[in-house]
């Protein structure tokens, strides 16, 4: 992937790994499909891309590191983006109780109530990803699909917090 405005590298902070499979799937699954598409474009930094992207949580803060994609890595100069987590907290919390229902339901309910209790699920998550976009629109420019992922990220590094 070489083109100027994409990620093509992501690590998660190394506290994030998480005993539960369906946790560890959602991260892997968008890690996956965040480097396959997205466009990640930082506002006034004059380094283009591909991007490599590191995010931890810290302070009740999300930082996501950027730099160019370079060799060695610690040769290139670094962008960190620092957000407050409190705008994400109410969305976050209900985003999880959606999922656990979810995650309930798909082993003994009904194929409408899991599709029911999804569209509520994928809607919590459209607003988050909102929400990201907003707090970093003036600092980096993302698409739709590249704030889903990344607000898919968020939240598995909450879960550590």
């Amino acid at each position: 992937m070489d083109q100027p405005y994409t990620i093509a590298e992501v690590t998660l902070d190394e506290h994030t790994l998480h005993p539960r499979p369906e946790v560890e799937h959602e991260r892997a699954v968008a890690i996956f499909d965040l480097l396959e598409e997205n466009m990640f474009r930082p506002v006034d930094w004059p380094h283009d891309g591909p991007y490599a992207l590191t995010l931890s949580l810290a302070e009740s803060r999300l930082y996501i590191d950027v730099r160019p994609v370079c060799e060695p890595p610690d040769a290139c100069e670094s962008l960190r983006l620092i957000l407050p987590l409190k705008s994400f907290r109410s969305i976050v919390r209900d985003y999880f109780l959606v999922c656990e229902s979810y995650y309930d339901a798909i082993k003994t309910a009904t194929p409408s109530q899991i599709e029911a209790i999804d569209m509520g699920r994928r809607a919590l998550h459209n607003e988050g990803s909102d929400v990201l976009r907003e707090r970093l629109a003036d600092k980096v420019e993302i698409d739709h699909m590249t704030a889903r992922r990344l607000f898919t990220l968020l939240c598995v590094l909450y879960l550590k917090t």
